[in-house]
């Protein structure tokens, strides 16, 4: 509508901003996030997450009209974003962290901005090449051979339930209600919830007993399948575990590899968290037997410390994933050749963000050393903080760590396990309540034990010593009776 004669029409369905603009809110935004970044160290590990009134007074209709963009800025990053864990912070030292590298917000930004359709190879094949270079930069870290095909998805739980569906394709068919599916007693939820989703009911899901250290036990599974044979049923597929959420467990993943050839069933292994420390050549053989793996799951979210919604899946034999995929049609335009990576063909996606660049930029900016330097770091503090907790007294480290996670529990002379349990709970809540770390706990067979996990870029050794005397404190003031 025109106010004057002399100012210009306002044209009320004008999205596009002009370039002085474009760059005005833009540098609004990275002021606001370095800032924030800035003042990571010294935010809380863990913010107010009894936020339930904050929710409900969030909830809004929808906008007719628009609003100063620092007004919006301003309640995130001042109210807001602080009402959470403080997954990026150097102190998040729960569940499995996921720092969030710079480089790739910049990535995204840049992805998001340029908005390329990288759902086939032939609408941007340039940057297709870019997510191929990646996949294949991972195949050679996890040593799978040439012909290894993947996927990079928006996080393990699509990955794992990628290679689910390959694995059913490839040895089960359509004798659905006869697939009998194999898996640790400690393998991750997403396991199961893919076993579901891919058409293998509960009845059919076999969770294998795992032994003292929490790794699956491979004659209890060889069991499992004999008797699951001579019932008629068509066992078709093994997930093991590079690194269980619980206690960091690594599987016997040769052995299993070895069952697997013998008795003609797909091996999977979900290293979601733990896959990467098989990128540090010294560290491989906390993993021997990965590489036999037919599929693997993979978070860099995790392991090479990028935003969250960052997976993968890489399959040995890239021509049984893309049999899994593959599809086309008239309004498409044709795939591939053979020569040339096209992500349609080899998962569920058409429709897709270029998450393939927010990988390939921080490993071209840093390099793949100074990831190897970082993973090596992060299992070196990791062993360091479980010896000197092993020493706390009243402390019991239920498992040695074999990557950089380890899990324990408190336990006073005479007390039985109930009294661990609310002893364990109590100085977890402690620790957190100091707020220079935050560790979580689970539940292991009736016990509660406390978790440490360390793997994110931004903890360092001061960090982990914090850690420590946090865990030492809160430890002798519950057995002196505080």
């Amino acid at each position: 509508m025109r106010t004057s004669a002399s100012e210009p029409a306002v044209d009320p369905a004008a999205l596009e901003l002009p370039p002085e603009q474009l760059r005005a809110l833009g540098e609004q935004v990275l002021a606001r996030v370095v800032q924030h970044l800035a003042s990571l160290d010294r935010q809380p590990a863990c913010g107010d997450t009894d936020a339930a009134a904050l929710c409900r007074s969030l909830r809004e209709g929808p906008p007719e009209q628009g609003a100063e963009l620092e007004s919006l800025l301003a309640p995130f990053f001042e109210s807001w974003v602080g009402r959470s864990f403080n997954t990026a912070g150097p102190g998040y030292l729960a569940f499995i962290p996921g720092g969030g590298l710079y480089a790739s917000a910049l990535a995204d930004f840049i992805a998001d901005a340029t908005n390329r359709y990288t759902g086939v190879w032939r609408a941007a094949p340039a940057l297709v090449q870019l997510e191929a270079n990646v996949l294949e930069w991972l195949a050679e870290w996890m040593g799978f051979p040439a012909g290894t095909r993947g996927l990079l998805t928006t996080g393990g739980s699509m990955a794992n339930f990628t290679a689910v569906i390959t694995a059913r394709e490839a040895r089960l068919g359509e004798r659905l209600r006869e697939g009998v599916l194999y898996t640790s007693a400690q393998a991750h939820l997403c396991i199961t919830k893919a076993a579901r989703l891919a058409g293998i009911l509960p009845d059919r899901v076999r969770r294998v007993p795992v032994d003292g250290d929490f790794r699956m036990r491979v004659d209890a599974l060889a069991e499992a399948i004999a008797a699951d044979r001579a019932a008629g049923l068509q066992p078709f597929l093994v997930v093991s575990t590079a690194g269980t959420t619980n206690t960091g467990a690594v599987d016997p993943l040769a052995a299993i590899a070895d069952l697997c050839a013998e008795q003609r069933l797909w091996h999977h292994c979900d290293g979601a968290y733990g896959a990467f420390f098989h990128m540090v050549p010294e560290l491989r053989p906390l993993l021997a037997g990965l590489s036999l793996a037919d599929s693997l799951a993979l978070d860099p979210h995790k392991g090479l410390f990028l935003p969250y919604g960052t997976g993968a899946v890489l399959v040995r034999d890239g021509a049984a994933l893309r049999a899994a995929h593959a599809a086309t049609a008239e309004y498409l335009p044709p795939p591939a050749d053979e020569e040339f990576y096209d992500p349609a063909q080899y998962g569920p996606e058409l429709s897709r963000d270029f998450r393939g660049f927010r990988v390939w930029l921080p490993l071209k900016l840093h390099g793949a050393a100074a990831f190897r330097a970082a993973i090596a770091e992060k299992r070196r503090l990791a062993l360091d903080a479980a010896a000197k907790v092993a020493k706390v007294p009243g402390l019991v480290l239920v498992a040695p760590p074999q990557l950089s996670l380890f899990a324990f529990h408190l336990h006073r002379p005479g007390a039985g396990v109930e009294q661990d349990n609310s002893d364990t709970r109590r100085l977890l809540a402690g620790v957190n309540a100091r707020q220079r770390v935050m560790i979580t706990g689970c539940t292991i067979d009736g016990r509660f034990v406390a978790r440490v996990c360390v793997l994110s870029f931004r903890t360092r050794q001061d960090r982990v010593q914090a850690a420590v005397h946090d865990i030492q404190q809160e430890a002798a003031a519950i057995l002196a009776g505080s």
